[in-house]
C-alpha cells in the first residue's frame, strides 16, 4: 500500500525531473565546462548534498484534498466597499477637479478636497417681440365732364379744390399734435415719443391748448383729465354712444332686392315710358375702421422694477365746406327739397376695467394651499409690442356736367364712389404667474383721426328750364369715432415687497430655490406652482393708430332746357350733389393686466388727453375756365422746372416715412363723356 503511493507519486512528478535534468543539461553545454573536481574546492551550495546532510521534515502519505482559508478583510468603521470601487470614485474626482479648474497650491491631504454637485436652476426661453407696421392708402380722381347737349360749354378747372383741401389739412392740425408721429419699433424711438407726448400734455396743464386761427369752430374742447365710461361728443359729455346708422345719408345705391310679389298680378307695363332724369354726382363714402387687441403677455401679478409711463390720447379733427349755389329759378321751386346740413360729430370714449375671473368656486371647506415650486422663463434685453397703423383716403370726385331731359328715363351716375380701410389686430401672448420686468415699462395708446370735405355745389339753370326740379347737394356726415379701453389694476400701483427683490436676485443667481416670500403673497393662494416670466430689460407697449380722410366734391351742374319735349312740362328731374360720408372708426383694447396687483419700485407716469375740433369754412371760391391750362398730372409729367409758380397746386398726404402711395395712378376708364 505504501509502495502504491510511493509510484503514484513519481509518476505525477516525473514530468518535473525529466525538465528538471534537460534545463541542467543545458545549462552544462552551455557553460561548456567541466565541473569541480574531487580534490577541487567545495562548493557552498553542496553541502546540501554531503552524507551528513539530514531533514526534520515529517513524511506524509499523499492527501489529494485541498485546505484554503481567506485572510481578513474587514474596514472597522465602516460599511464593507469594493476596493475597485473607490479606485473608479479616484478617477471621477481626478477628473471633476481637471473639469473645474480648481486651483491646488500644494496636495495635502486627499480630505481638504471638498466637491458639491450643487443643483443649478433650470431656465427657459420666454416670448419673443411683436411688431406690426401697417399702411393703407387709397388715392383715386374721378373728375368727370359730361354734356347731354350739343352746344359747347367749357371745361372747368378744379385745382382749386385741391388748394382748398390742403389749407383744411394745415387748419386741422392745431387739433392733432400727435400727427407727425413716426414709425419706431426700438426702445429710443418709444421713449422719444412718451417724452412728446408728456411734455405737450404738461404744456396744456399749464397754459391750456391753441385756439384755431381761421375758420367758424364748431366746438374746441381738450381736457388732461378725461372720465372713464363717459362719451365726448364734440366736446360734451354724454351717457348713450350715437348709432352711425341713424346719421349715415341715404345714397339710393346698393339697395337690398326686394322680394317678389307672391299675387298672380301681372307686372307686364303697357304704358310709355316716362320723361325723368335722375342725376347722382355724390354719394361717396370713404371709411377708415382699424381694431387692436392687445393682450401681450397674460400675467395676473406684475413686478416693475423701474417706472412705469402710462399715457392715453385721443385726438379728432374735422374741417368742411358746404357752401353751395343754387339757381334762383330752381331754388324757389315748389318742387325743390329742403337742403340738409351736413353733420360732423367726433366722438371719443375712455374706458378702465379689471379682468373678472371665473366664480366658479369650491364649497368644499379645505386648508388653503400656496405654491412650492416654479418654473422660470427668461428674456434677455427688451421686449416690445408695437402696433402702428396708418390709413389714408384721397378722393376728388369734382363732375362738371350740362344735363337735360330727353323724353325717357335717364340716369346719371358720376359719383358713388367708395373707398374703404379695413385693419384688424389680435395679439394673444402667452400666460404667465408672475412677470417681473428688470427696467422700464413704456404704455402708450393714441388715435389721431382727420377728416376733410370740400363739397361746395353750383346748380346752373339755362333760359327755359322747367323749375320742377328736387335738388340735394347737403345732407353729408363727417364721422369720427374713437375708443381707448384699458383693462388692468384698478387700484393704485402697489410698493415692491422684499421677497420680490429676492425673487429677482435668486433668477440671476440660478438659485432653484424659490423664495419663501412667493409662497405666502395671497395672490398666489390655491396656486401648486408658480409660471414666472423674467424681462432683465424694459417693456414698451405702443399702439398707434392714424386714420385721415379727404374727399373733394365740387360739382358743378348745368340744366339745360330740353329740345325734344320742349311743352312737356311733366318731366321729373332729381340732382343729389351731396349725401357723402367720411367716416372714421378706431379702437384698441389694451389688457395691462389679468389680476389686481402691479408692484412698482420705480415712479408712476399717467397722464391721458382728449383733443376735439371741429371748423366749418365757408369758401367762396368761383371756379374758373380750364382754357388751355394743361392738368396737374400732366404738368408732372412734362415740366421739368421747379413747380413753384402761381399755377401750380401739389396736394400732399403726410403719410409718415413711407411715400410709395404717391406711385398709385387713377383708373377711372371714362374721365370725360361728351353725348
Amino acid at each position: 500500500m505504501h509502495i502504491e503511493k510511493i509510484s503514484e507519486i513519481i509518476a505525477h512528478f516525473i514530468g518535473l525531473f525529466e525538465m528538471t535534468t534537460d534545463e541542467m543539461r543545458l545549462r552544462t553545454n552551455y557553460a561548456e565546462g567541466a565541473g569541480p573536481g574531487a580534490d577541487g574546492p567545495a562548493l557552498p551550495d553542496q553541502d546540501a548534498f554531503t552524507a551528513a546532510f539530514s531533514s526534520d521534515l515529517q513524511l506524509k502519505d499523499y492527501d489529494p484534498g485541498i485546505i484554503y482559508k481567506s485572510g481578513s478583510y474587514e474596514i472597522e468603521f465602516g460599511p464593507a466597499r469594493h476596493f475597485g470601487r473607490v479606485f473608479e470614485e479616484s478617477l471621477e474626482k481626478l477628473a471633476a477637479i481637471a473639469g473645474k479648474d480648481i486651483p491646488l497650491p500644494h496636495f495635502g491631504d486627499p480630505t481638504d478636497i471638498v466637491l458639491t454637485d450643487e443643483p443649478e436652476l433650470t431656465v427657459f426661453a420666454g416670448p419673443g417681440s411683436a411688431i406690426s407696421h401697417v399702411l393703407q392708402v387709397n388715392v383715386l380722381y374721378d373728375d368727370d365732364y359730361l354734356d347731354m347737349t350739343d352746344g359747347v360749354h367749357p371745361l372747368r378747372d378744379t385745382s382749386f379744390v385741391i388748394e382748398r383741401l390742403a389749407d383744411f389739412s394745415t387748419e386741422a392740425e392745431i387739433f392733432t399734435p400727435f400727427a407727425s408721429l413716426h414709425r419706431t419699433d426700438t426702445y429710443d424711438g418709444a421713449l422719444k415719443i412718451a417724452e412728446d407726448l408728456e411734455s405737450y400734455i404738461q404744456n396744456s396743464k399749464d397754459s391750456g391748448p391753441a385756439s384755431p386761427s381761421s375758420g367758424d369752430a364748431t366746438h374746441d374742447f381738450s381736457t388732461t383729465a378725461p372720465k372713464n365710461d363717459t362719451v365726448y361728443v364734440n366736446g360734451e359729455e354724454t351717457t348713450d354712444i350715437p348709432v352711425l346708422d341713424d346719421f349715415l345719408p341715404d345714397r339710393g345705391l346698393a339697395k337690398l332686392q326686394e322680394e317678389p310679389d307672391d299675387s298672380s298680378t301681372s307686372v307686364e307695363q303697357t304704358d310709355p315710358s316716362g320723361n325723368s332724369l335722375d342725376v347722382t354726382a355724390g354719394a361717396n363714402l370713404l371709411v377708415n375702421v382699424a381694431s387692436v387687441i392687445n393682450t401681450g403677455v397674460i400675467a395676473s401679478v406684475t413686478a416693475v422694477m423701474g417706472n412705469y409711463h402710462q399715457i392715453d390720447a385721443i385726438s379728432q379733427a374735422f374741417v368742411y365746406s358746404d357752401n353751395d349755389e343754387i339757381a334762383s329759378t330752381l331754388h324757389s321751386s315748389g318742387h325743390s327739397a329742403d337742403d340738409a346740413g351736413t353733420v360732423a360729430k367726433n366722438i371719443a370714449l375712455f374706458e378702465h376695467s379689471t379682468f373678472e375671473a371665473s366664480s366658479h368656486a369650491d364649497n368644499d371647506a379645505v386648508e388653503p394651499t400656496f405654491p412650492n415650486s416654479w418654473r422660470v422663463s427668461v428674456i434677455d434685453g427688451g421686449v416690445s409690442f408695437v402696433q402702428w397703423i396708418e390709413q389714408y383716403h384721397f378722393v376728388t370726385d369734382n363732375d362738371t356736367m350740362t344735363v337735360t331731359t330727353s323724353g325717357s328715363e335717364a340716369t346719371v351716375l358720376t359719383g358713388g364712389n367708395t373707398s374703404i380701410n379695413f385693419s384688424s389686430f389680435f395679439g394673444m401672448g402667452m400666460q404667465y404667474d408672475l412677470v417681473i420686468i428688470g427696467g422700464n415699462v413704456l404704455d402708450i395708446n393714441s388715435i389721431t383721426q382727420i377728416s376733410l370735405l370740400y363739397d361746395n355745389d353750383w346748380v346752373r339753370a339755362e333760359d327755359g328750364v322747367d323749375p320742377g326740379a328736387d335738388i340735394q347737394t347737403g345732407n353729408n356726415l363727417l364721422w369720427n369715432f374713437a375708443s381707448i379701453h384699458n383693462v388692468g389694476t384698478d387700484s393704485p400701483f402697489a410698493a415692491m415687497p422684499d421677497y420680490m427683490a429676492a425673487t429677482q436676485k435668486a433668477i440671476e443667481d440660478r438659485d432653484p430655490n424659490m423664495p419663501e416670500g412667493l409662497s405666502f403673497d395671497v395672490n398666489f393662494q390655491g396656486y401648486a406652482g408658480l409660471n414666472v416670466l423674467y424681462i432683465t430689460g424694459n417693456l414698451y407697449d405702443m399702439t398707434i393708430i392714424k386714420q385721415v380722410s379727404i374727399l373733394g366734391d365740387s360739382d358743378d351742374l348745368t340744366q339745360a332746357a330740353s329740345t325734344i319735349l320742349e311743352n312737356n312740362p311733366d318731366a321729373t328731374v332729381t340732382i343729389d350733389t351731396g349725401s357723402n360720408a367720411v367716416v372714421n372708426i378706431a379702437e384698441i383694447v389694451d389688457y395691462d393686466s389679468f389680476g389686481q396687483t402691479t408692484y412698482l419700485a420705480g415712479q408712476l407716469y399717467s397722464d391721458a388727453i382728449l383733443i376735439q375740433g371741429g371748423l366749418v369754412e365757408h369758401d367762396t371760391t368761383q371756379p374758373q375756365p380750364a382754357g388751355d391750362r394743361l392738368a396737374n398730372e400732366v404738368i408732372a409729367f412734362l415740366d421739368n422746372d421747379d413747380p413753384a409758380g402761381g399755377d401750380c397746386a401739389d396736394g400732399v398726404i403726410n403719410a409718415g416715412n413711407d411715400y410709395s402711395w404717391s406711385s398709385a395712378h387713377p383708373a377711372d376708364v371714362m374721365q370725360a363723356m361728351v353725348a
